[in-house]
C-alpha cells in the first residue's frame, strides 16, 4: 500500500505545476518534493510527470490515468477529517440520555431546559429506565451519557463523577409525629408499614444490603415502582417511606412529610455521570457534561 502522503505531494505537484511551489505550498523542501514522487512512480511502476522547461505536466499513460481519482479520493478524506473536526468542536446531531425518571425529574429537567436553550439545533433524546437497565444501554452502546443511581458494582463504563449527593431516610405523615421527636433505632423501622422501591432497583439494593450487613432486617409492606407514588401513599399515611432526602426537601419544608431519624442513620449515596467504555464522547455531549461541572473538570476525553 503506497503512502498517503505520496499521492498527497503528487496532486500538489500536478496542482502547481512546479515543484518549487509545490515545496513551497506543502511546506517541506524541494529535493523533499523530488523525492517524493521518484518513490511514488517507483512503487507504482509508471512515469507519472514529464519533466519540462515550462515546468511539471501529468504524462499522458501515467500521471493523467490517475489524477481525478486521486483527487476525488483527497477530497473525500478531506471532507472526512472536516466532519471528524465538526462533531469534536460543533454540538450538533443527537444526544442519547439515559436516566430514571426520579433523576430526571430532580436532577436533570433544568440542566435539559438550559441545554435545550443554549443548543436548540440539537435533539435531545431521553431514555426512561431504572439504574440497572442504564447499565445494559451503556454496554450496548446505547446510549451516550448515563446517569446513575450509586453505588454500582460494574466496570463496564466510564464512571466520570458524582453530580448529586444522596442521603436516604424515612419519612411519613404527621400520624408518626412521636417517631420524629427521637432518634428511632433502625431495626425498629421492621415494626411499620414501610414503603420501599421495587427489589431491582440500586437503591432498594443498597438499603437492603447495608441493613443487613447490620443484622437489621427490613421488609417493606408496600413495593412502590416509582419514588413519586411512594410519597404520595407516605403523604396519605399508609406508612413510613425510605426516600432520599433530597427529592423530599420541599414536602419536609411544607411538612406534608416529617422525618424520621434512626441510629445508625443509612449510609449515603449518589447520582453519577456514566459514559460507555472506550467511546470518545462527541462535542455536543462534553458540552452537556460541563453544565454539571462548569470548570469541565473529569471529563472524558479521546484517548
Amino acid at each position: 500500500m503506497v503512502n498517503l502522503e505520496l499521492y498527497r505531494v503528487f496532486y500538489t505537484v500536478a496542482k502547481c505545476g512546479s515543484l518549487t511551489r509545490a515545496a513551497d505550498e506543502l511546506f517541506i523542501s524541494q529535493p523533499a518534493v523530488s523525492q517524493a514522487i521518484k518513490q511514488l512512480e517507483g512503487q507504482l511502476g509508471a512515469t507519472l510527470f514529464n519533466r519540462t522547461h515550462r515546468g511539471m505536466e501529468l504524462s499522458d499513460r501515467g500521471g493523467k490515468q490517475i489524477f481525478g481519482i486521486v483527487e476525488k479520493a483527497l477530497a473525500e478524506l478531506d471532507e472526512a477529517e472536516n466532519k471528524l473536526k465538526e462533531i469534536n468542536t460543533t454540538a450538533t446531531g443527537t444526544i442519547r440520555i439515559s436516566a430514571s425518571d426520579t433523576i430526571f425529574s430532580y436532577v436533570l429537567i433544568d440542566k435539559i431546559a438550559r441545554y435545550h436553550e443554549m443548543y436548540p439545533q440539537v435533539r435531545l433524546s431521553l431514555i426512561n429506565c431504572i439504574t440497572t437497565d442504564t447499565l445494559e444501554l451503556l454496554k450496548n452502546g446505547k446510549c451516550d451519557i448515563a446517569f446513575l443511581n450509586l453505588p454500582v458494582d460494574d466496570k463496564d463504563f466510564t464512571l466520570s463523577s458524582t453530580v448529586m449527593p444522596l442521603q436516604d431516610t424515612f419519612v411519613a405523615n404527621q400520624s408518626y409525629q412521636t417517631l420524629s421527636e427521637s432518634v428511632q433505632p433502625l431495626r425498629s423501622m421492621h415494626d411499620y408499614p414501610l414503603l420501599m422501591l421495587d427489589a431491582n432497583t440500586v437503591t432498594r439494593k443498597a438499603i437492603i444490603n447495608f441493613s443487613h450487613s447490620i443484622g437489621v432486617h427490613l421488609h417493606p409492606e408496600v413495593e412502590c415502582g416509582s419514588l413519586e407514588l411512594m410519597v404520595r401513599l407516605a403523604q396519605s399515611g399508609v406508612g413510613i417511606a425510605c426516600v432520599p432526602r433530597e427529592y423530599v426537601r420541599r414536602e419536609l419544608e411544607e411538612g406534608s412529610l416529617i422525618e424520621i431519624k434512626t441510629d445508625p442513620q443509612l449510609p449515603a449515596r449518589g447520582v453519577g455521570i456514566a459514559f460507555p467504555k472506550n467511546v470518545a464522547p462527541s462535542f455536543a455531549v462534553r458540552e452537556f457534561f460541563k453544565l454539571f461541572n462548569e470548570e469541565g473538570e473529569n471529563a472524558p476525553v479521546s484517548k
